[in-house]
């Protein structure tokens, strides 16, 4: 992408979100990096609008999913049902192909399904019944977490990890290449 195109999609996201043009900045950094992001701020504050508008600025497939405890691994990814009519197994494909991704409010689901997005964002592909499906291009997750006070929940970034940032916290991690050093 040339400068005068990201400049058009933060200016066409700024439109929308008024007042956040840091995380716009960081948030199209960890677009264009290949890597995800994690919006740690309270309700209210534009996380959700800021993950539509980008998407419609890039012209990309929008997705949302509202994690909930109950929520299963296969609801996030997709799954092989038996359909009687063809008597054959069809696959339904979760929310999680698509573009961007919002996965809003993870911290309350359960480990398992949160892990269930580990393969989308490292590898982006899924994995249902041994069959591998690539994912669409780009794919890009938005972590939307909710937090109860102002102050910054701390936040360690792991050696290898995607590209995260916090909008309140100021720390950034970028993704490592392959020809990194680890």
């Amino acid at each position: 992408m040339n400068n005068q195109k990201i400049t058009d999609i933060r200016n066409n996201i700024e439109k929308v979100i008024i007042g956040k043009s840091k995380e716009i900045d960081l948030v199209l950094t960890a677009l264009l990096s290949g890597g995800h992001v994690l919006l740690d701020d309270v309700p209210g504050t534009g996380k959700t609008v800021l993950a539509k508008s980008l998407a419609r600025s890039v012209d990309a497939e929008f997705g949302r999913i509202q994690f909930t405890p109950d929520l299963l691994p296969s609801d996030v990814t997709g799954m092989n049902y038996f359909n009687q009519k063809e008597s054959a197994f069809v696959l339904r494909r979760g929310p999680a192909f698509c573009n961007i991704l919002l996965a809003d409010e993870i911290n309350r689901a359960t480990p398992r399904t949160q892990s269930s997005l580990l393969e989308c964002m490292e590898e982006r592909q899924i994995t249902i019944d041994g069959e591998t499906l690539p994912l669409k291009q780009p794919f890009f997750l938005s972590l939307p977490r909710r937090t109860l006070s102002r102050r910054p929940a701390p936040t360690r970034c792991p050696k290898r990890s995607s590209t995260v940032f916090s909008s309140r916290s100021r720390w950034v991690c970028r993704r490592p290449k392959k020809n990194w050093p680890s």
